[in-house]
């Protein structure tokens, strides 16, 4: 899995990096039959004599390659009629090079990995690097895969670029990890109603009965009560590129992205059934 550390954002450096004009980027689900296992059943063997399955979770297909970029903030955009849009301004580091290019052959599926965020040679380990040497390309902090159904026009070393993939009025999927709030109670993590806050009330905002007595005699698996909120990983969908700017380096998408500023985001075309993915 790749590493998700965050420090602060910076203009990347073309001539650093081996640049080569792609091809065909956009690929599509409609080209080949999906006849893949989502789910792989491996059997594991432990101690005491007993069985288990371990059961690995294959990484879903992706409507087309993506890219890494940075959150910035957010600000009002306003278009050429005088309309107001909120936009998340996302801004791009050094990085989005293919770093490896797995295929069926070798690595039992079709995917590109693309390096983001440049870093120091120390701040990586030595397979780390090695893997980012082989590809001959620079040390880079995020690695991250793109699983496709076909690699034409994909080399190994080649820079990704936003404008080159995406124009604006496209729809895209992000995916980032959302701000960490601690423990919460019940009304602030799962918008649940407090009681009277009068004198003689004696439940304010108490979670309540979370379940019968003898019978079952245990609270369900999934009752929603306090815990920890947010810090976990979530893609919003569909949301649309409002303007691309080559002069700045930065992107605006309509709308809330996880994260607070400096997160690192994953911008891939968003996945519309029967366009980009099959019906079935």
């Amino acid at each position: 899995m790749p590493l998700s550390a965050i420090n602060q954002y910076c203009y990347p450096t073309p001539s650093l990096v081996k640049t080569k004009t792609p091809t065909s980027l956009k690929c599509s689900f409609l080209s080949k039959n999906l006849s893949f296992p989502l789910i792989k059943a491996t059997p594991l063997t432990i101690n005491r004599n007993r069985n288990f399955s371990l059961s690995i979770v294959a990484m879903s297909m992706e409507a087309g390659v993506g890219v890494m970029g940075t959150k910035l903030g957010m600000m009002s955009y306003f278009e050429p009629d005088g309309k107001v849009v909120p936009v998340t301004v996302v801004g791009f580091r050094e990085g989005n090079i293919v770093t490896q290019i797995k295929t069926d052959a070798t690595d039992g599926y079709d995917a590109v990995q693309v390096g983001y965020r440049r870093v120091r040679d120390k701040k990586l380990t030595k397979p780390e690097m090695g893997h980012l040497e082989k590809a001959g390309v620079i040390p880079m902090r995020h690695l991250q895969e793109f699983r496709l159904q076909g690699l034409d026009g994909f080399e190994i070393g080649q820079k990704l670029l936003f404008e080159e993939l995406f124009k604006e009025g496209d729809v895209v999927d992000v995916s980032g990890t959302t701000i960490g709030k601690g423990f919460q109670g019940g009304i602030k993590r799962h918008n649940f109603k407090r009681g009277p806050m009068s004198h003689g009330s004696k439940s304010h905002r108490a979670l309540g009965s979370i379940g019968a007595g003898t019978t079952p005699g245990r609270v369900y698996p999934g009752k929603k009560m306090p815990g920890r909120m947010g810090g976990t990983k979530t893609k919003i969908r569909k949301l649309k590129i409002v303007k691309i700017d080559n002069d700045l380096r930065v992107v605006m998408i309509k709308g809330a992205l996880p994260g607070k500023p400096g997160n690192l985001l994953r911008i891939a075309p968003a996945k519309i059934v029967g366009k980009n993915i099959p019906k079935s």
